[in-house]
């Protein structure tokens, strides 16, 4: 079976994703589950993970930048940085966690003073979903606080086989094309890397701990 790759040379629109929230809810889980089809099952608290690989979202190619950022309250100094870069934000929550939601309100709104908007490309996603038994927020509860804050929503599991993984990052970069951007929003990137699609380059992995993905 061949592999399907973007055109040689073309010049890909190029997304910078950020994936934001509490820590805990999830997110590096998330990340993983994408872009290398794994599941963690034990906790990594992240500083920083980058992951570059090109995609075709509806018949189109692009390159998806998605940076997977810290939740702990000790790396809030460095979140303003990842906002002013970010063009795009995967918002987590994680609905064994009540206080993650609040959180999540937060961040969005530090996200709009940041880029001194009244609204951004931002998707709120609901985590943890095959967690039943210990739900604490419900969906009625998830997509209340989405049509507050006037944002997209989603449920997700990453444990496997995952639930609207894929999906979720897909549906941002939807939500980025289709948001009016300023020029300076709209970035492109040579595809000169030899990377196919499904193949991930991963770079400037900071974590607290060095733990082996197997």
């Amino acid at each position: 079976m061949t592999t399907k790759r973007p055109p040689k040379d073309a010049k890909l629109p190029l997304y910078k994703l950020v994936v934001i929230g509490e820590g805990g809810v999830g997110k590096s889980s998330l990340t993983i589950q994408f872009f290398q089809r794994q599941f963690l099952d034990y906790y990594d608290p992240t500083i920083e993970d980058q992951y570059i690989q090109h995609c075709e979202i509806d018949g189109n190619w692009v390159i998806m930048d998605v940076l997977d950022t810290a939740g702990q309250e000790e790396y809030s100094a460095m979140r303003e940085q990842y906002i002013r870069n970010g063009r795009g934000f995967l918002l987590v929550y994680s609905v064994t966690d009540e206080q993650s939601l609040q959180e999540a309100k937060k961040l969005y709104k530090q996200v709009l003073r940041v880029k001194d908007r009244e609204e951004y490309p931002v998707l709120l996603v609901a985590n943890k979903v095959d967690l039943v038994s210990q739900r604490r927020v419900s969906e009625e509860d998830g997509r209340r606080a989405a049509d507050e804050l006037k944002l997209p929503y989603i449920e997700t599991s990453a444990k496997d086989p995952p639930l609207n993984v894929d999906a979720a990052f897909h549906e941002l970069v939807r939500i980025v094309k289709s948001f009016p951007a300023d020029d300076e929003d709209v970035e492109f990137q040579e595809n000169n890397t030899g990377v196919a699609n499904g193949t991930t380059v991963k770079k400037n992995k900071k974590s607290k701990q060095r733990c082996a993905i197997m």
